[in-house]
């Protein structure tokens, strides 16, 4: 069915409608081609032949970019950038050794105190003591001999100004087992002399107090037979270990060497004459009964310079290996109050005598 024509309208029908030309670089495509024109109007076919230069990369793959940077870097003839210092091809050269004590492992704790080399002080290395051992005595455990070195104050030397003692204990290889400092005023140093009475403070190589000695002021004539001369040792400080008590005599000087409980462990005697004249002043150390002698205490003669000028004297004390390191610590103090009792000079001035007298 059909309707007639509007008034208007042409009874044929329209003719074919003409297409715009495309514009100049666009190609028709042909049959098989793609109808979407190439990226960016270009007239070359996409994508390009796999003849085309640069397009697919070589079985190497792309080539590596040129170096930017500033001229001169990298060096000629070395690839990659500089080289290791000292021409090491591992790398970094370790630090050297040798240059300082290595630096413990994280979290460890240093415990010993390395043994010095060159002009510092050599340090003995501590020893595992026995489980009662008290702190700071490790370092007697494996020693039989101690040497007890004074210092030499030039004041005192120079003036006869009674300073404070100070003393370097050294085992036989020359090690430093400890430092001793006397605690004493200066007014009672200058007026009682070698009377006096001090306190005595050894330390450890970590500055640590582990021995105190205490000398109460006492007669040392044997005019007075019941005000004699004693050193109280506490190890560590505050606990008694033992004591050493003057025996009365005329002639010979006379010790007992006690533990904390008052019993009689070793006995100390001495020579008639105590004058060092160019030669050495024994103390013998005896057992409990005074048959048997088991160690010495011995003031050793340290040349004509120092004997006549200074009382900075040293002495040498030997004891048994196995004895109690409690013992070992009070023959420290029987040292100590036999060089004040016959070696202390006053105003430089020799103190040494015959017998008790």
């Amino acid at each position: 069915m059909s309707y007639p024509p509007l008034p208007n309208q042409s009874p044929y029908p329209p003719a074919a409608v003409s297409m715009p030309q495309p514009s100049a670089g666009y190609n028709m495509p042909q049959p098989g081609e793609s109808a979407y024109p190439p990226p960016g109007g270009y007239s070359a076919p996409y994508p390009p032949p796999a003849s085309s230069p640069g397009y697919p990369p070589s079985a190497g793959g792309y080539p590596p970019p040129q170096q930017q940077g500033y001229p001169g870097y990298p060096p000629a003839g070395q690839p990659g950038g500089y080289p290791p210092p000292g021409g090491q091809p591992g790398g970094y050269p370790p630090p050297a050794q040798g240059g300082g004590y290595p630096a413990p492992p994280m979290g460890q704790v240093v415990t010993q105190q390395p043994i010095g080399t060159g002009g510092g002080e050599n340090w003995m290395q501590a020893p595992q003591g026995p489980p009662n051992c008290p702190p700071g005595l490790e370092y007697l455990t494996m020693i039989d001999q101690l040497l007890v070195h004074q210092k030499v104050e030039l004041l005192e030397a120079m003036t006869g100004f009674e300073t404070a003692n100070k003393y370097s204990i050294k085992n036989s290889m020359g090690q430093k087992v400890y430092s001793a400092k006397e605690s004493s005023g200066c007014l009672v140093r200058n007026c009682c002399g070698p009377n006096r009475p001090f306190d005595m403070k050894i330390y450890d190589n970590f500055g640590n107090m582990v021995i105190h000695l205490h000398r109460p002021f006492a007669c040392q004539s044997c005019c007075c037979p019941c005000w004699l001369q004693s050193v109280e040792v506490t190890a560590p400080p505050g606990t008694l270990v033992g004591t050493v008590e003057q025996n009365w005599s005329i002639w010979t000087p006379h010790f007992s060497i006690k533990d904390a409980a008052g019993n009689v462990v070793l006995k100390i005697k001495g020579p008639f004459c105590t004058y060092s004249l160019c030669g050495d002043v024994e103390f013998k150390i005896l057992s409990a009964d005074g048959e048997r002698e088991v160690g010495m205490i011995s003031k050793q003669w340290s040349g004509i310079a120092r004997e006549a000028f200074t009382d900075a004297d040293v002495f040498g004390i030997s004891f048994p290996m196995d004895l109690d390191v409690k013992m070992k610590a009070v023959m420290l103090g029987a040292c100590f109050l036999i060089d004040m009792m016959f070696f202390e000079k006053k105003g430089n001035k020799e103190s040494d005598g015959v017998g008790m007298l």
